[in-house]
């Protein structure tokens, strides 16, 4: 059993995120120093003390699907000049750009989903438990559930990766911030897609996308 004290000490020691090291508890039975050497080969514990350096540098990059049908509009940002320009940089930026086409997520990260849209979900998955005959006390746990996959299916970052589904774009950042040696931070980003909102027929695109992707 994973407790929150060993949680805050791993932390402590490696200034990973709190679901980075709890994940790291479970995946080595509660070992402290195995889930260190975890952390530390996912990249997390480096990344994690790079999160607070300045990242001012860093580009803008397009991604256009080739049928032309959708389109992301990425920022990325790094610390120097110099690093924005390397090719490992800008294939990360591609990368990130074409799983944002494929994935449709709604936001970077849980911080950027306002309150409001949370309690409005919340309503809806409530309402749709007890519909489905749960016990209030059950549909409330549910509804705990359901938010954390809104999270996961809705922010870039706890999306998993089109290319490696096994790691996330949060790990799959940190492997690049703990290679390329800087903070690298996922700003924000813009996906259109052609026709959207209009009545149409339903072709999908992400499916296209996510295809020539994982080429």
């Amino acid at each position: 059993m994973v407790s929150a004290a060993m949680v805050k000490e791993l932390r402590e020691r490696t200034g990973a995120g709190m679901m980075d090291c709890k994940k790291a508890l479970n995946e080595t039975n509660g070992d402290l120093e195995k889930a260190v050497e975890y952390l530390r080969e996912k990249g997390l514990a480096a990344a994690a003390k790079k999160a607070g350096r300045i990242a001012a540098e860093g580009i803008v990059t397009a991604y256009i699907h080739g049928t032309g049908r959708v389109g992301v509009l990425l920022e990325v940002n790094c610390e120097t000049d110099f690093v924005a320009k390397t090719e490992e940089f800008l294939a990360f930026t591609k990368d990130i750009a074409m799983h944002i086409a494929a994935a449709r997520p709604e936001y970077v990260k849980r911080e950027d989903v306002s309150e409001e849209i949370i309690a409005k979900e919340r309503e809806i998955l409530k309402a749709q438990a007890i519909n489905e005959g749960k016990p209030a006390n059950i549909a409330e746990k549910m509804v705990e559930g359901r938010i954390e996959k809104f999270y996961k299916e809705n922010c870039l970052l706890e999306q998993p990766y089109v290319k490696n589904p096994d790691q996330t774009i949060q790990e799959y950042l940190n492997e690049k911030i703990a290679k390329i040696g800087e903070n690298i931070s996922i700003r924000r980003f813009v996906r259109y897609e052609m026709g959207e909102g209009l009545q149409k027929r339903q072709d999908d695109f992400a499916s296209e996308v996510m295809a020539e992707a994982k080429k």
